[in-house]
């Protein structure tokens, strides 16, 4: 089984939909081999233009920044039960572009999961600007990938392409936010669904193949 996960580094519901999908795939009597996809949640977001996520949310739905900052306390909560310690009020805007292509070149080396891994951890938990070529290429270096090549990676437009094909998959499948399961381009899930609810589509994609 193959499963194909769209996420954007910095979505809070991406990580949480993560570990929902981690513990699902403990339970899951198969195998199944898991591919992260791009998607960029605001492509449009200048790089380097790093504003505090409370501010963004404010602009975003014209709330007051109290209560972008209630939003952001009740996802808190939930990351929280998936045994995730968010720091959404550190937590900065970024264009996630090349931070996209490092996870594609990071998988060229077996060390796509790591480093997507990493990615979500530094942006949502440390508050990390991951569109900063610095940041990136140290925590490149960090899962293991040399410094200097992660760094031409970052400088040139090495798998732009890539990235670009697959926000133009999730479009094309009718993804409009993330996360976004696709499983063996058969079934799909749009959200961070409770595990037990993956778990039941990976159950019910694993009976169609069998039958």
């Amino acid at each position: 089984m193959k499963i194909e996960v769209w996420s954007d580094i910095v979505c809070p519901w991406c990580y949480i939909g993560q570990r929902r999908l981690e513990k699902a795939l403990a339970s899951y009597e198969g195998t199944a081999e898991v591919v992260w996809r791009s998607f960029q949640l605001d492509p449009t977001q200048t790089r380097g233009e790093n504003v505090p996520t409370v501010e963004m949310l404010s602009r975003k739905y014209g709330v007051s920044p109290a209560e972008a900052a209630a939003m952001n306390d009740r996802v808190t909560g939930l990351a929280a039960e998936e045994g995730l310690t968010y720091q959404l009020d550190k937590a900065l805007t970024a264009n996630t572009f090349d931070a996209h292509r490092l996870a594609h070149f990071a998988a060229t080396r077996e060390l796509g999961n790591a480093m997507h891994e990493r990615l979500l951890r530094a942006a949502l938990t440390e508050g990390e600007a991951v569109d900063h070529t610095d940041t990136l290429v140290r925590l490149a270096t960090e899962v293991g990938l040399p410094a200097e090549e992660a760094r031409a990676v970052l400088d040139g437009d090495d798998f732009a392409e890539d990235v670009r094909a697959d926000i133009a998959d999730a479009h094309a499948l009718g993804a409009r936010g993330v996360p976004f399961y696709v499983i063996d381009r058969a079934y799909g899930i749009s959200g961070a669904q409770p595990a037990d609810a993956i778990l039941d589509v990976l159950r019910k994609a694993s009976s169609t193949v069998a039958s």
